[in-house]
């Protein structure tokens, strides 16, 4: 591993949320950001902003043109964020491009772990997701089971978010990239 000169209290990567949808990662992000006083960015938002909403772009171009916009977009986000603490929240799928797995190993990456009984609430109020539509908490159950593995292998580290509000989530994850960062610093001296 590169030796790192200049390392503030968490590091000096940028931050990558990961985990299944509506899990979180947008408030948790967003929390987390203004606590570092840090840059936020939700790929999500940025390809609405630039395309239109994620169903729209699903129900008129496929799933395989969002991804391909996916790919571009966390890739574009994470370049801008080289160097720096910035916070970058990625949609529930984004990992499973192999371009934005490798791209996001030069950043901390931190899955947030839920389970269905977590995100049961906020998929019931929430239906613009296309990948639910019909039984939506099937689908994010099926979905979750594959995806979990890969959350899991790319991680740095797992914020269980079953419990807390999400002021205390963005504390305990900073609590916990201080001491991960603490130990990378310790590893490359």
């Amino acid at each position: 591993m590169p030796h790192r000169s200049k390392t503030g209290p968490v590091g000096d990567r940028p931050i990558v949320l990961i985990g299944p949808m509506a899990v979180g990662k947008s408030a948790i992000g967003q929390q987390l950001a203004q606590q570092l006083g840090a840059p936020f960015v939700d790929t999500d938002a940025v390809i609405v902003a630039g395309h239109g909403s994620i169903a729209d772009i699903f129900a008129g171009r496929g799933e395989h043109a969002f991804r391909e916009i996916e790919a571009r977009t966390v890739a574009n986000a994470v370049e801008a964020a080289e160097g720096t603490t910035s916070v970058i929240s990625l949609g529930g799928g984004a990992v499973l491009d192999s371009g934005t797995q490798q791209l996001i190993g030069r950043c901390t990456v931190v899955y947030l772990e839920c389970d269905a009984s977590t995100v049961a609430s906020r998929i019931a109020r929430n239906s613009g997701r296309p990948l639910l539509a019909g039984d939506a908490m099937g689908r994010w159950t099926a979905m979750f089971a594959t995806r979990k593995p890969v959350y899991e292998r790319l991680a740095d580290i797992t914020l269980d978010v079953r419990q807390g509000s999400v002021t205390e989530l963005g504390a305990r994850l900073e609590a916990a990239l201080r001491t991960y960062a603490a130990a990378q610093q310790e590893v490359e001296k």
